[in-house]
C-alpha cells in the first residue's frame, strides 16, 4: 500500500476519471489513458517512489519533493515542471499563509505533490467523479490553476469588505484597535501579493510553451485564468493603497486630536501664568507687602485676579485664539 498517495485518477478523455488503487497505478501504461497522481511529499514511501520507480529526471524529482518553492514554470524535455500556490483555507489558518503545490506534467501523466491540504484539489476530484473534469494532462493542470485562482476570490472580496469597514470606522471616529487592524490587513495583502505576482508570471510562461500536447482550448482557458489572477492582483493593490490612505487619515486625526488637547492646555497655562505671577509675588514673606494690614485686601486682590482673567479672555477672543 502506497501510504503517501492521496489521489490517483485515470482520465477517460470525456471529463470523467476513475480512481485507482496503488496496485493499478503500478500496472498503468500510457495506452490506458492519462494518469494523475497526487502525493503527500512528506511521506517516506512517496519520496522513495518519486525518487526512483517514477522514472523522473533527478531535477524534477528534487523539485517535487522540495520544502520551499516559489511559483514558476520550467520546461524540461517534453514536460513542464510547475509550482503554484493557493490561499490557505484550512481551519484555524491565515489566508496569506499560502499552500504550495508542485506538478510535473507530461502528455500522458501528471504528478502533483503537496504537504498541506488544498481545497482546490478536492474540487477537482469532485469534478472528475461527476464527469465534469478535464480531458487531458494540459487540461488537468489548467483546471488546477483555475481552481486555485477561483478560491482566491472570496479572500480578495473579504479584504475589500474589511477595508470598507475600517474606512467607516475612521470616518466615525471609532479608532479603538484601528491601527492594529490596519497593520494586520496590510501584512496580509503584502504577503499575498508577494506570491501572486510570480504566479502570474508562471502562468504566462506556461501559456508561452510550444508543446504539442497543450491544445488551443487549454491556452484560451489558461489566458482567462491569468486575466482573472491579474484582476485579483489589481484588487489587492487597491486594498493596499486604500489601507495606506486610511492609515494616513487615522494618523492625521490622531495628530489633530493631540494638537487640540495641547492647544487647550496652552490656553489654560496662558490664563494662569499672570495669576501665578501675582499670587507668587504677593506671597513672599518679606516686609512691605501691600494690604497686609488691610482687612479687605484679600477681597480686593481676588477681584483683581478676576478682572485679569476677564481681560485675558477678551484679548484671546480678539486674537481669535478661542
Amino acid at each position: 500500500m502506497q501510504t503517501g498517495l492521496i489521489h490517483a485518477y485515470l482520465l477517460d478523455g470525456r471529463g470523467a476519471g476513475r480512481r485507482l488503487q496503488w496496485q493499478e497505478v503500478q500496472q498503468w501504461t500510457p495506452a490506458q489513458g492519462r494518469l494523475w497522481l497526487h502525493f503527500d511529499y512528506t511521506d517516506a514511501d512517496a519520496r522513495a517512489w518519486i525518487g526512483g520507480p517514477a522514472d523522473l529526471d533527478p531535477l524534477v524529482a528534487e523539485a517535487l519533493l522540495t520544502e520551499e518553492t516559489r511559483p514558476r514554470t520550467t520546461s524540461i524535455g517534453d514536460g513542464l515542471l510547475i509550482a503554484l500556490r493557493g490561499v490557505n483555507l484550512n481551519p484555524e489558518s491565515q489566508p496569506e499563509d499560502m499552500v504550495s503545490i508542485r506538478l510535473w506534467a507530461e502528455e500522458t501523466r501528471v504528478i502533483s505533490t503537496r504537504r498541506r491540504r488544498l481545497l482546490s484539489i478536492s474540487d477537482l476530484c469532485a469534478q472528475l467523479d461527476s464527469g465534469r473534469g478535464p480531458t487531458s494532462s494540459a487540461g488537468l493542470v489548467v483546471a488546477i490553476a483555475d481552481l486555485l485562482v477561483w478560491r482566491m476570490s472570496d479572500t480578495v472580496d473579504n479584504f475589500e469588505d474589511v477595508i470598507d469597514g475600517l474606512e467607516d470606522r475612521v470616518v466615525g471616529d471609532a479608532s479603538a484597535n484601528l491601527r492594529l487592524d490596519l497593520a494586520m490587513l496590510r501584512k496580509q495583502t503584502i504577503t499575498l501579493r508577494r506570491y501572486l505576482s510570480p504566479q502570474r508570471e508562471a502562468l504566462a510562461r506556461f501559456l508561452g510553451e510550444k508543446l504539442e500536447w497543450i491544445s488551443e482550448a487549454d491556452r484560451l482557458q489558461l489566458r482567462e485564468v491569468s486575466d482573472r489572477l491579474l484582476r485579483h492582483i489589481e484588487d489587492i493593490d487597491a486594498v493596499r493603497e486604500r489601507a495606506a490612505v486610511t492609515q494616513e487619515e487615522l494618523m492625521s486625526r490622531i495628530s489633530e486630536q493631540l494638537n487640540s488637547r495641547m492647544y487647550v492646555l496652552s490656553i489654560i497655562a496662558a490664563i494662569f501664568l499672570p495669576l501665578g505671577f501675582l499670587t507668587g509675588l504677593l506671597g513672599i514673606n518679606v516686609g512691605g507687602i501691600p494690604g497686609s494690614e488691610n482687612p479687605h485686601a484679600f477681597a480686593i486682590f481676588s477681584v483683581l485676579l478676576v478682572v485679569t482673567v476677564a481681560i485675558q479672555l477678551v484679548v484671546f477672543r480678539w486674537k481669535r485664539w478661542l
